[in-house]
């Protein structure tokens, strides 16, 4: 396979990840990079960015799942598109090797592509744990597809459900388990009990006892992020819509769909049920392309950097043309209140490191303005807990219940980036208040050809059976 249009020969802007911070980063380096007589070129084995806060949104049927994702090329017009896959980078030659195409066609190729500057901005990825049957049973929450896929699902076993004469096949197929209880597990069962709620409402042939929801964390608490008050208060809310929280709790096992839950004091079992849905949010880790990317990474995967956003070596020392920032970087955090000292992989610190590193960038390359250190105050959490629910603590001010809620959308809302998407997620919550909750499941999402090749094979066995 051959690309159909030869890459540009002028100085290049190398952007590796197309996630918050690269989509930034182009979007506020492309016309002046290309002023300068550069371009600016974004790789990203997707052709779109995505808003991964309103994924439990998209679970909980209140927003499209097309609307919280950004399209590469209609917002980056000035910008090389390159959807693929960064493979190697070679730091002292200033070359990337890019492979693109389909794997699973078998139509991969390999590119170099040679740059005067390189962002490394690839992110993080669903951090997992050698537990067994977690890789065949789990789905995680990372991305849209994810999202939409867990939506379908359990919209589709509560409706198989309903007509099951069996009755263990019917308790396995209403219980729903999430690991993890930071913000993303959180958001995550609450929106997941909602929609759960809402359907079984619907389905004459159920009723809410038929459900078992379940939270597993390993920790004593929940959500790091907020107070331990507000924490508490969450579980408490959590276990009043009869979700099971259970912490100092971690899994076992997840053979066949069949969970055990461990006590994470003295590692006894506490519970043994077979399950049709397990949720894995119990964590991140930088996107593997830092392994491979020829940078030094610390201890948990990550490039280092310094506060201004360079990548560092071994030495300390800043490599020349390399920057890195988001969820693949290690940076200080200079307020002393990052775990570890350094800034906690969040939307939050993405979007305001993009912005310094974009500065920095132009400044060391192009003398437009002088390069700072990143430093930000963290404005506070807030977490949607389904439909006029939420908590957190905004600017320091403890929220809960609608007015956390509120606060929930007003800032995602504002912060997905460009104003058509903010218009798009706002028409998806006029509609659910005029017209309330869609919890219409899509089929055959996986297997979308199974009706036609069931149409045809039906066909010719019937023309076999009349001859």
């Amino acid at each position: 396979m051959a690309i159909s249009q030869k890459l540009s020969e002028k100085p290049r802007v190398l952007i590796v990840g197309g996630g918050y911070v690269g989509l930034i980063a182009a979007k506020l380096l492309q016309k002046k990079v290309k002023a300068e007589g550069g371009v600016v070129t974004l790789v990203d084995p997707l052709p779109y960015m995505t808003y991964q806060p309103f994924l439990p949104e998209v679970v909980g049927g209140h927003i499209e799942a097309r609307h919280a994702v950004v399209n590469h090329r209609k917002h980056l017009k000035d910008t090389e598109i390159l959807t693929g896959k960064v493979t190697s980078v070679d730091p002292e030659a200033k070359v990337a090797v890019v492979g693109i195409g389909d794997p699973e066609q078998g139509e991969v190729q390999s590119v170099e592509v040679p740059y005067q500057d390189i962002i490394m901005a690839a992110g993080a990825t669903t951090r997992t744990f050698p537990i067994e049957g977690l890789a065949e049973q789990g789905i995680g929450l990372k991305t849209i597809e994810e999202a939409l896929s867990l939506r379908n699902h359990i919209l589709e076993r509560i409706e198989a459900a309903s007509t099951m004469t069996d009755e263990k096949a019917k308790a396995r197929a209403l219980s729903f388990t999430v690991v993890g209880g930071g913000f993303a597990g959180v958001e995550a069962i609450a929106e997941m009990e909602d929609i759960i709620r809402a359907a079984v409402d619907h389905n004459p042939r159920l009723s809410q006892s038929d459900v078992r929801v379940v939270m597993v964390e390993a920790m004593g608490r929940i959500m790091p992020e907020v107070s331990e008050e507000q924490a508490e208060g969450v579980v408490e809310h959590l276990r009043s819509r009869g979700i099971e929280v259970m912490l100092n709790t971690s899994l076992g096992s997840a053979v066949d769909g069949e969970l055990q839950l461990i006590n994470m004091a003295d590692k006894s079992e506490l519970d043994r049920f077979e399950a049709d849905t397990l949720v894995w949010t119990a964590g991140v880790a930088a996107n593997a392309v830092a392994k491979s990317s020829g940078f030094p990474i610390d201890e948990r995967g990550r490039i280092k950097g310094s506060a201004t956003l360079r990548v560092t070596g071994e030495d300390g020392n800043a490599f020349e043309g390399a920057w890195t920032a988001g969820d693949i970087a290690a940076i200080p955090d200079l307020t002393g209140k990052g775990p570890g000292g350094f800034c906690v992989p969040n939307a939050q610190h993405a979007s305001r490191q993009a912005k310094q590193l974009v500065k920095n960038l132009l400044a060391e390359r192009y003398g437009q303005g002088k390069v700072e250190e990143y430093k930000h105050e963290s404005l506070g959490a807030v977490a949607g807990l389904g439909l006029y629910k939420g908590v957190g603590n905004p600017m320091g001010i403890k929220l809960k219940g609608f007015p956390a809620w509120l606060a929930h959308r007003g800032y995602h809302g504002y912060a997905i980036p460009t104003v058509e998407r903010t218009v798009r997620v706002a028409g998806g919550w006029l509609n659910e208040m005029l017209f309330g909750r869609d919890f219409t499941a899509l089929r055959d999402l996986e297997t979308p050809r199974r009706q036609f090749e069931e149409a045809a094979g039906g066909g010719r066995k019937k023309d076999k059976a009349a001859k």
